[in-house]
């Protein structure tokens, strides 16, 4: 029996071992498969300068030789991807500048080079829709008498392509870099850089040398230890004390790595592979500044946000504003001079009317409707009823709530203008100043729905909730626009024939300039007879049916179509447009404008405003309100 005993007990610890070794394998083919996908195999690849065939010597491997900046380069790559994610979850919620729109386009060529319409920005980040116009025609055929002047062009080239490339995929945050780029005063830390990007690049070779193991030490040591330290600061006012004396130990340690005769190929990959690796660097910071830039421009402040929301609340302590009938006869009064603002905005839209009616001759005759959404619509109401803007009438409507039949769903809630980055180069010699960035604006489908909703009405002006008037805007109402619909300032830089992609197949004549909003004179009447909704609405369709775009992508083609041969040109007096991007515009030109438009990115209320141009907008801001003291809103 003890015989028998004694050999079950390693039989059934056997069998113990198995069940051991099969749950194992159970939860390991459980786990493979989750580690794939959740993406966690991304951390395991190795990512380093050296790769070389035969290994350093024992104690300094391929993960050694990185120190802390494999680590980095792993965490760069993951936090890559988030940033990536992250933009196209909130691409499509980043409505005016940023979001997928037009597909790319091919080249269309002409007489003024060729043009292509692109929207959905590289590596995901989400980007405007854009208009680049390529080289000029003469490029290709240009001659030069010496060398000087041919390489001077060369580096033109050069600086105008990676200007192109970064406007392309970044958009206006590249302007918006340059102007706020700051040099780099910190000069030990970029020495401290400097002697590192050499360091890396000579240690493998001099790591394969025997007889040089000291020197290969002392690389390794001071690599390791300017890793840690550039880590941990980057300014030399957080620099410990002795970093002088670093700086100087491995300046030597350079120079006798430099006397060993080592293989300069080698030495010559490990720099490229350093320089590669830096560049992709600075690219993900670029790319996370530009999704923060582009996040910046499409977010209410905070302080505007608290103001709205103070508003509604206060609105609902005081019911009785939606009784107020007082005025009802002048909403519908065509002998009055009638001004149409759409806008969520409250502060935008209150700086329009009070710049307006401040240099008009009279303000009893003016009547302004502002189309908002229901979200902002009480605050928007009480607003207007707690401040005065000299005699004028305003009157606040929520488009959601308006009575309009047999129109599409989309065309009842509120759109705002619709801004397109276009990129494009001047006839200039010079092509290091070439590449200039400008903004169409046209109108938003809410716009097309003006003629319904103001059925008494023969003529208004459009207002953009960006724009600031200078002048005064009666003359507008004695213009004779010989027929045409729609008044308005043109933008010849770009024809209609450049934007051929983007229109379609319609016929439409290739020499006409496209036409900019902000300010616009429409003339209702003509509007009905011509029916140009539905007309709007047919384009609408069929740009859908074709390419299957967003309603916004569809938006260009349709608003240009929809008013061909039907655009009065203002004089480009009446309206000066830029004031969002462009940090060079004449002063003299800002002075003589009857109207600034702020179009672009960087809007006068935002905190990315152009400094120089925001004191127009801001002397018409009201500032006695008392919510806006409370609300720490920036006067």
């Amino acid at each position: 029996m003890k015989g028998v005993g004694g050999g079950s007990l390693p039989a059934k610890r056997a069998w113990r071992g198995l069940g051991v070794a099969v749950l194992g394998l159970v939860i390991l083919s459980m786990l493979v498969p989750l580690v794939f996908l959740l993406g966690l195999h991304n951390g395991f690849n190795s990512t380093g300068y050296v790769t070389d065939d035969r290994s350093p010597p024992s104690g300094f491997g391929r993960h050694d030789q990185l120190g802390l900046s494999k680590t980095h380069n792993q965490s760069e790559a993951n936090q890559s991807a988030h940033l990536g994610d992250i933009m196209r979850r909130l691409g499509p919620a980043l409505s005016k500048d940023i979001g997928n729109h037009i597909k790319e386009a091919e080249d269309e060529t002409n007489s003024r080079g060729s043009t292509q319409v692109t929207a959905i920005g590289k590596n995901g980040l989400p980007a405007s829709p854009e208009i680049v116009l390529k080289q000029p025609p003469d490029a290709k055929n240009r001659k030069f008498d010496g060398s000087v002047e041919a390489t001077e062009y060369v580096k033109g080239v050069i600086a105008a392509e990676s200007e192109k490339s970064c406007q392309q995929e970044f958009g206006s945050y590249c302007i918006w870099s340059q102007e706020h780029k700051q040099e780099m005063n910190d000069s030990v830390v970029k020495k401290m850089k400097d002697q590192l990007f050499v360091a890396r690049a000579y240690y493998p070779s001099v790591a394969k040398l025997p007889a040089h193991d000291t020197l290969s030490r002392g690389l390794k040591e001071n690599i390791q230890e300017f890793e840690h330290v550039l880590s941990e600061t980057t300014t030399d006012a957080d620099l410990p004390p002795y970093i002088r004396k670093r700086l100087q130990k491995m300046e030597s340690t350079i120079t006798k790595a430099k006397a060993i005769v080592v293989d300069c190929n080698n030495v010559d990959k490990k720099l490229r592979q350093i320089l590669d690796l830096a560049e992709d660097e600075a690219h993900f910071h670029m790319k996370q500044s530009a999704f923060l830039y582009h996040l910046a421009a499409q977010t209410m402040p905070k302080s505007h946000h608290c103001l709205s929301m103070r508003l509604t609340v206060e609105h609902l302590r005081s019911p009785s504003l939606d009784k107020d009938f007082s005025a009802a006869e002048k909403y519908v009064n065509p002998a009055l001079h009638h001004y149409v603002i759409l806008s969520n905005n409250i502060l935008a839209s209150s700086v329009v009317i009070n710049s307006t009616v401040m240099q008009a001759n009279e303000s009893k005759s003016k009547v302004f409707h502002v189309l908002t959404d229901g979200q902002n619509y009480y605050a928007m109401k009480l607003w207007f009823s707690r401040n005065f803007y000299k005699e004028a009438t305003i009157r606040v409507l929520n488009i959601e709530d308006l009575n309009l039949h047999n129109h599409d769903t989309p065309l009842l809630h509120l759109s705002l203008p619709e801004e397109f980055r276009i990129s494009f180069r001047s006839d200039s010699k010079s092509l290091k100043t070439q590449l200039r960035t400008a903004y169409i604006s046209v109108f938003g489908h809410s716009h097309f729905l003006l003629p319904e909703i103001f059925k008494n009405l023969k003529k208004v002006v459009v207002l953009d909730d960006d724009v600031v008037v200078q002048r005064d805007l009666s003359p507008l109402w004695s213009l004779d626009m010989e027929g045409k619909v729609n008044g308005a300032v043109q933008f010849c830089t770009v024809r209609l024939g450049q934007l051929k992609q983007a229109l379609g197949e319609k016929s439409f004549d290739r020499n006409s300039c496209t036409w900019l909003s902000g300010l616009n004179i429409i003339d209702l009447v003509r509007w009905r007879e011509l029916n140009l909704t539905e007309i709007y609405r047919r384009l609408l369709q069929d740009q859908h049916s074709i390419k299957e775009e967003s309603l916004r992508a569809q938006l260009l083609p349709a608003s240009l179509l929809t008013f061909q041969n039907l655009v009065y040109p203002l004089d480009g007096s009446w309206a000066l447009s830029g004031l969002g991007h462009d940090y060079n515009i004449d002063s003299q030109a800002i002075r003589n404008a009857a109207v600034l438009h702020y179009n672009g990115n960087m809007k006068p209320w935002l905190d990315l405003g152009i400094p120089k141009y925001k004191r127009h907008w801001k002397k018409f801001l009201k500032r006695e309100d008392q919510f806006m003291g409370e609300c720490n809103v920036n006067p």
